[in-house]
C-alpha cells in the first residue's frame, strides 16, 4: 500500500559540497564577520585602552581571511567539480534570465547559476579588501608582509583608505542579500541553507534538475 506523499516527497539528496570546501567557506564567513565586529569596536573605542588590541585582532583576523581567500582559490583550480570556476561560470544563464527577467525554472547540481554572480562579485570584493588590508597594516601599523616595502609610505592611507572602506560597504550589502535569499528558500520549502552544513542539495525531480 503506498504511503501519502509529503510535501518533500519529490525532493531528492545530492551530496555535492565536498569537506574542504564547506569547511572554507566557514572559514572566509567567519573571518568577514571578526573583520566588521572588530572594525566597528575599534572605531567605537577610538582613543581608548582596548583600540591597539582591536586594530590587532583585526589584522590578524584579516590574514585568516587572506589565507581562506587563497586556500579557496586554489581549490578552484584543483578541488572537485563542484568546487571549481566552470561551477561558478554561468554567462549564458545570466545573459538569459536578464533577457527575459525571469529565475531559471530547472535547478542544477552544485553552485546556483545567478547566485554564482554574487559569489564571483564577493571574492573580487574580498580580492580588494585584502589587498588595500595589508597596504594600509603596513603603512599605518608597519606590521604584516608588505611591511618592508611599505612601512614608512603614510601617504598609502589616503589611497587604500577610501577603497577599504568601499569593500566594506560591499560586502556588509551582498551579506545582507545572501541573508534575504536563504529567507527566501527557506519560506519557499526550498533546504538552501544547509547545504554549505551537511554538503547536500535536496532538489526537486519534477522542476528538472541539470547536471554539468
Amino acid at each position: 500500500m503506498p504511503h501519502p506523499s509529503t510535501p518533500h516527497s519529490s525532493t531528492q539528496p545530492h551530496r555535492v559540497f565536498d569537506p574542504l570546501l564547506r569547511l572554507l567557506h566557514w572559514v572566509i564567513a567567519l573571518a568577514i564577520v571578526a573583520l566588521i565586529v572588530t572594525s566597528q569596536l575599534a572605531d567605537w573605542f577610538e582613543h581608548g585602552p582596548y583600540e591597539k588590541t582591536l586594530w590587532n585582532l583585526h589584522i590578524l583576523t584579516g590574514y585568516v581571511l587572506t589565507a581562506g581567500l587563497l586556500a579557496r582559490l586554489l581549490w578552484a583550480v584543483v578541488g572537485p567539480a563542484s568546487a571549481r570556476w566552470h561551477d561558478l561560470w554561468h554567462p549564458a544563464v545570466w545573459k538569459d534570465s536578464l533577457k527575459k527577467l525571469r529565475l531559471p525554472s530547472a535547478h542544477r547540481v552544485g553552485h546556483d547559476p545567478v547566485a554564482s554572480l554574487a559569489y564571483l562579485f564577493a571574492y573580487g570584493v574580498m580580492a580588494l579588501m585584502v589587498v588595500s588590508g595589508l597596504g594600509l597594516a603596513a603603512s599605518e601599523f608597519q606590521t604584516g608582509p608588505l611591511a618592508g616595502w611599505l612601512g614608512n609610505a603614510d601617504w598609502l592611507e589616503d589611497v587604500l583608505g577610501e577603497p577599504h572602506e568601499l569593500g566594506f560597504a560591499l560586502m556588509l550589502g551582498f551579506i545582507g542579500l545572501h541573508v534575504a535569499a536563504l529567507v527566501f528558500h527557506q519560506f519557499r520549502g526550498e533546504r538552501v541553507a544547509q547545504s554549505m552544513v551537511t554538503g547536500k542539495q535536496y532538489l526537486n525531480a519534477e522542476s528538472g534538475v541539470q547536471h554539468d
